[in-house]
């Protein structure tokens, strides 16, 4: 079973990087823990009340239908 969960991050219809939360993070230079935040509920939320939302850098968890 694969331990660490893979995760893509866009910015619009951009792929900005796709990996690991750690991986994101060096590419994007933040931290792993913002990767991880992109794709929680209170983000989206956030994201759907932004002026353009279509301009704002979102996250995805790729195996989420793994379970």
């Amino acid at each position: 079973m694969k331990s660490e969960r893979e995760y893509a991050v866009y910015k619009g219809e951009s792929l900005l990087a796709m990996g690991t939360s750690e991986e994101c993070a060096v590419e994007l230079k933040v931290t792993k823990e913002y990767i991880e935040w992109l794709t929680t509920p209170t983000a989206k939320r956030r994201l759907a009340s932004r002026k353009n939302p279509e301009n704002c850098t979102v996250g995805f968890r790729l195996d989420e239908d793994d379970e």
